[in-house]
């Protein structure tokens, strides 16, 4: 992949991150009691961080002090 490319599906990884952070956010204020919907958008949500990460460390150079 281009780094145009990467930097395209970055963002798009970080606006399902905080679009899942809103929709936990509401879920867990409406007092809704559907834990396993929360749990699950949670684990959606870590994995998109550990992608996300993965592809900043791909952008972002490695530099030895």
């Amino acid at each position: 992949m281009t780094e145009a490319e990467l930097r395209k599906w970055l963002e798009s990884l970080r606006t399902e991150h905080r679009d899942l952070d809103a929709a936990i956010t509401a879920l867990t204020t409406s007092g809704s009691h559907d834990q396993l919907q929360i749990a699950r958008l949670k684990k959606r949500k870590l994995h998109l961080r550990d992608k996300i990460g993965m592809i900043e460390d791909q952008l972002i150079p490695d530099i030895i002090a």
